[in-house]
């Protein structure tokens, strides 16, 4: 199954070094039959884009943690990694495209990253400055929000990622 993990430019640099990438509490978000069912209509690559930028957006929560600790080095940057793995559990319970990981990633199994380019940095530092105002409702952080989600993010290779960390 394809999963979409979200992740940080840190643990990007981990999975470089490591070689593998562990999702934080093991959540990722996938084309699941609940997320299917959810939308009225869709190709299978339009709902998967839907559950990438749900992990988009769950990106957002981890740059918030990072920017609060003041953790150095950090980009404010959203990141995913698109990988295709075995053994998930869904978890309609929590949302429609959550999934949960049996176990760390390899980089062997990662299709793909993606990586917010520079120009989004001042709209995604904003955007996860009021993540939590936005989820409970509050229109401004919303439309901050929407800043950050307005920009793409860029799709990198595997095989790119060390020169893509390099380059940071």
């Amino acid at each position: 199954m394809r999963v979409y993990i979200p992740a940080t430019v840190t643990m990007l640099r981990a999975l470089n070094v490591k070689g593998e990438v562990a999702a934080v509490g093991d959540t990722a978000f996938a084309l699941t039959p609940a997320l299917r069912e959810s939308y009225a209509t869709g190709t299978a690559e339009e709902l998967e884009y839907a559950a990438m930028l749900e992990a988009a957006r769950a990106s957002l929560r981890l740059l918030a943690g990072e920017l609060a600790d003041d953790a150095e080095g950090t980009l404010p940057r959203r990141a995913v990694i698109s990988a295709d793995v075995e053994g998930v559990t869904l978890r309609p319970d929590l949302d429609f495209a959550v999934v949960r990981l049996a176990e760390s990633v390899p980089a062997t199994l990662v299709a793909a990253v993606h990586l917010d380019t520079e120009n989004a940095e001042p709209a995604v530092r904003a955007a996860a400055n009021v993540i939590d105002a936005a989820d409970l409702g509050d229109p401004d952080a919303q439309f901050t929000l929407g800043d950050a989600e307005d920009h793409e993010l860029a799709w990198y290779a595997t095989e790119e990622l060390p020169f893509l960390l390099e380059l940071l």
